[in-house]
């Protein structure tokens, strides 16, 4: 499983459960800093959360430390009023692809990073906004379910090295990056006894296309017991489709949690796939308690991984994200009886109920899937499978 992921061991884990241990982990080491910040993200809001993390960044720069800030051009609102007082305070931003269909197509930095003097960094898939902030200008009920990671320890220079290529990019005048890095760690055995062992895998348009998509496969590929995923949308390539129905059909209890009630194309869609999958012996389960947003699984106990790519077309084959995938820690457990209790929360999908539901629904559900599948298709140049 870890032959190809560039694992690192001695790094120091924890898990953030929900956007409120995570802004006051993230606020505590930007008050911190005394060297550099650096921040990617997909959404900064205005809200109450984003304006304490940009209190802090402010904080930081005028006191000296260097801040650097990645925004999405899509994800991120060009009217955000933060901008001007990052430009007197000294915090420089850049943003990615501020058109739809720009500089690098229509593809988005979807990744939430944050690096704090080349000694702690944050991965996951908390943006920065308020938990229960939809974003549509109401609010939610509940929370939304998601989480992070923060880490000290040799895997927090990949994340730097990761944010500063992005960085390069989007520099005026950037024609592309000058050379590879090449990435090492362990590359051992599976469950080598090394404390805090983990890697850091991000997906982008130039030489890791199919990273996170791989460390998926590798995780399924060798499951012999138990497979916990929680994903929003819910719409992976036959490999990885294919990877959960073998996994099923060697015996291994495969669930997976998907998310409901934010996109009704997807809520249409994503259930046309159902019927391979519960024929193969997968669990299903509909989540809509609150808005699931985590992309996160866990793989017999021992490995997990945390972060930001959906299993979508748009985070596995276009857009940039970040995970972390961590083995034989404390906090892969932690992580599965989260998703465990979400799971016993969700609506489970009956195979026999499924098999009766009426043509009209397998129309729709067929239709919205091939429209789903077609323009994916050309937005990611034929990858989508």
């Amino acid at each position: 499983m870890s032959k190809y992921l560039p694992f690192s061991h001695d790094n120091d884990l924890t898990l953030l459960y929900l956007g409120e241990s995570y802004f006051a982990a993230l606020v505590a080491a930007i008050d911190g800093a005394t060297r550099n910040v650096a921040l990617e993200t997909y959404i900064f809001e205005a809200d109450a959360a984003g304006q304490r993390v940009a209190a802090a960044l402010q904080r930081a720069a005028q006191r000296g430390v260097e801040v650097r800030v990645i925004i999405d051009g899509v994800g991120t609102r060009r009217s955000l009023p933060f901008l001007s007082d990052w430009r007197e305070s000294g915090v420089s931003y850049r943003i990615y692809n501020p058109r739809l269909f720009g500089k690098f197509g229509f593809s988005r930095t979807h990744r939430k990073l944050a690096i704090v003097d080349h000694a702690v960094a944050f991965v996951g898939g908390i943006n920065i906004i308020d938990d229960d902030n939809a974003g549509d200008g109401t609010r939610m009920s509940e929370p939304r379910w998601d989480f992070a990671v923060q880490c000290s320890g040799p895997l927090v220079a990949e994340i730097s090295i990761a944010f500063h290529f992005q960085w390069l990019r989007l520099a005026p005048g950037y024609l592309g990056t000058p050379f590879r890095h090449r990435r090492r760690g362990q590359r051992g055995r599976l469950h080598a006894p090394y404390a805090g062992q983990a890697a850091f895998v991000a997906r982008d348009n130039l030489h890791n296309r199919r990273a996170v998509e791989k460390a998926y496969l590798m995780a399924l590929g060798r499951a012999r017991h138990e497979v916990w995923i929680a994903n929003p949308y819910f719409l992976p390539g036959r490999r990885l489709r294919r990877a959960l129905t073998q996994a099923a059909s060697r015996g291994v209890a495969v669930h997976v949690l998907i998310g409901r009630n934010e996109f009704r194309l997807l809520d249409t869609a994503v259930p046309w796939l159902y019927a391979k999958l519960l024929d193969a012996g997968v669990r299903i389960g509909e989540y809509d308690v609150r808005q699931l947003h985590g992309k996160v699984a866990v793989v017999d106990d021992r490995w997990a991984t945390v972060g930001s790519s959906n299993l979508d077309a748009l985070s596995l084959f276009l857009n940039h994200e970040a995970n972390v995938v961590v083995l034989d820690d404390p906090m892969v457990i932690e992580l599965r009886d989260h998703i465990r209790q979400a799971f016993a929360e969700a609506r489970l999908i009956d195979p026999g109920r499924y098999g009766k539901r009426s043509r009209w629904r397998r129309l729709r559900q067929w239709a919205a899937y091939r429209l789903y599948r077609l323009v994916m298709k050309a937005l990611t140049h034929g990858k989508y499978d």
